[in-house]
């Protein structure tokens, strides 16, 4: 008979008396959440009889201790098992010392302090020879012959040179003995200095102490499951697209991969993976809005008689500003590059309000914050391909493939590779996709597209007298010339401009402006976008018109208003 008991976390204050028992724990499973990660660890104990506390050493300080969860199950050999688990303490303790040892530098340094013994027994040995060489050149000529008696003047300059030659060799000698000893004892100071530190506290950990009480001896499993931050994952993509030819029909294969890190401070060894959309440390419950009364402003009340009282929030205020804007800075610093993919993929289980992802097999994330990817999913898609033409920013046909995302996961906004026909491009970014929209990626420039636009006229009228109104018109022409040897689909997007003004009047000039297939693109005002299919060595040609009136007595300005979205700088009307 086995018995499952949870109990949720209840900080007490001690339990006094209770007799101690180590808890030997594995990291069994990991879910990764975009901002941290649930760790789940297996271990088994020998419960005593009676009141006792299971302690669970060395966890990160960086758990939550709110997320704690235990669970256990007993077994008895004739039966039976169960058991309670009470108050569950979590408690901070000092990191261990642990001090380095580095092999190969002590190795050198034993070494090198051997061969300085060695140099000073040798540095002593040459200066008793060069002592000794000395006192015998000391010894005068008239008592080096034969029975101490004078040595015969011919041979004295023999004599001498060799006692110089002896010297000159000795010195030698002690020389670069000396320059050796000098060498190996600046190896041995920088080896000391190259040396690990002695071991200093590591940081805190904590340990996690469960009350139990068992009716009888047994053995038990726990399984304990906390949150804990410094790891998360990053979506990337790969979309390879195959333009299929003449005659063939498009492909689209869109890898979805996860790059994960962690810098938890315990190591994830063949664990098994999960990857969850949901933001575990995001909030909870939509925000409160607070009431604002409007006032009429009172300006503060200054004291000429108190200059001080003035002075001193300047200094609050400028700390204030430090803050905010340090503050602003972390926020905006980030990180990512991509990575190899690993070879499976993951299965998806889609819920009502988050996906998460399975990695097949078991996992091995160190804690230093390196990182792995692994391959989530991989969709095959028949893309509707089709020309972007934005004429008036760039005289270049782009080539966009869209396709609907069939997936139960949403695609999470994060960078994506870009090959067409085997050849990389660049990289794109993909937003937020739920599942049955549409996501529309550009694959670079269609140099079989030529594009020409070009001012066709310009009439703007001077006022000569007061209370005239003044006038601007202008028109375009754009010419799209297809070099493909296959029918292609172009949309070309031009704009005029909007006035919320009663005073400025802006209307389309309809007998020189080729009507438009969408008199406005979703919800951009003056932008207007012309589809159309373009045979072989076909062209056609755009064109577009419109007039500007306003009081002769002012001047206007073209302002153009940014969008949903990154948007490219947009050149001057001209």
């Amino acid at each position: 008979m086995m018995t499952r008991l949870a109990a949720a976390l209840v900080l007490a204050p001690g339990f006094a008396g209770a007799a101690e028992i180590e808890l030997a724990t594995r990291i069994d499973r990991v879910t990764v959440y975009p901002d941290g990660a649930v760790v789940t660890r297996q271990g088994k104990a020998e419960l005593l009889q009676g009141a006792s506390q299971i302690v669970l050493r060395g966890l990160p300080a960086a758990i939550d201790p709110a997320s704690i969860r235990v669970e256990g199950q007993g077994r008895m050999a004739g039966g039976g098992g169960a058991f309670s688990i009470g108050a569950v303490d979590v408690r901070l303790a000092p990191g261990e010392a642990k001090p380095v040892l580095d092999a190969v530098i002590e190795g050198k340094l034993t070494a090198l302090r051997d061969e300085k013994q060695v140099l000073a027994g040798r540095i002593s040995a040459i200066e008793a020879k060069r002592a000794t060489i000395e006192r015998f050149g000391q010894t005068g000529p008239d008592k080096l012959g034969p029975d101490g008696k004078a040595l015969p003047v011919a041979d004295w300059p023999a004599v001498f040179e060799a006692i110089g030659t002896a010297l000159v060799q000795v010195h030698e000698e002690l020389r670069g003995v000396r320059a050796r000893a000098a060498d190996v004892e600046g190896e041995i100071a920088a080896l000391e200095r190259a040396k690990p530190q002695p071991g200093r506290p590591g940081a805190p950990k904590r340990d996690v102490a469960i009350a139990v009480e068992a009716p009888a001896a047994l053995s038990a499993e726990f399984t304990v499951t906390y949150r804990v931050g410094g790891a998360g994952w990053t979506p990337q993509y790969e979309a390879r697209l195959s333009t299929g030819g003449a005659g063939g029909k498009p492909s689209l294969d869109l890898l979805r991969r996860a790059e994960l890190r962690q810098r938890t401070g315990e190591d994830w060894a063949d664990v098994a993976l999960t990857l969850s959309t949901t933001r575990s440390a995001g909030g909870t419950q939509a925000p409160e809005l607070t009431p604002v009364q409007v006032m009429f402003f009172e300006p503060p009340v200054l004291y000429e008689a108190r200059p001080m009282a003035r002075a001193a929030p300047a200094p609050m205020a400028a700390a204030r500003a430090k803050a905010e804007a340090d503050a602003i800075a972390e926020q905006s610093q980030k990180a990512a590059a991509p990575v190899a993919a690993e070879a499976q993929t993951a299965q998806i289980e889609a819920g009502a309000y988050q996906a998460s992802f399975q990695v097949p097999g078991r996992a091995t994330i160190p804690q230093d914050g390196s990182s792995r990817t692994v391959l989530l999913s991989r969709a095959q898609a028949e893309p509707a391909l089709a020309a972007r033409i934005v004429p008036e920013l760039e005289e270049k046909a782009y080539l966009e493939a869209s396709f609907v995302h069939d997936e139960a996961a949403p695609l999470l906004p994060g960078i994506v590779a870009l090959h067409r026909d085997g050849s990389y491009i660049g990289r794109g970014r993909i937003g937020l996709v739920a599942p049955g929209d549409k996501v529309a990626l550009g694959f670079g420039a269609d140099d079989k597209l030529k594009v020409t636009r070009a001012p066709v006229r310009r009439r703007e009228n001077e006022p000569n007298w007061l209370g005239q109104t003044r006038t601007d018109l202008r028109e375009f022409r754009t010419v799209v010339k297809s070099l493909h040897a296959q029918p292609v689909k172009v949309t070309v997007t031009e704009r005029i401009p909007y006035s919320e003004s009663s005073a400025i009047t802006v209307e389309s000039l309809p007998a020189q402006t080729t009507p438009p297939t969408e008199k406005q693109v979703g919800d951009k005002r003056g932008v207007s976008a012309w589809t159309f299919d373009l045979p072989p060595g076909a062209e056609k040609e755009i064109k577009v018109a419109y007039r500007i009136k306003w009081p002769g007595d002012r001047e206007v300005t073209y302002a153009p208003q940014p969008g949903p979205g990154p948007q490219p700088m947009p050149r001057p009307l001209n």
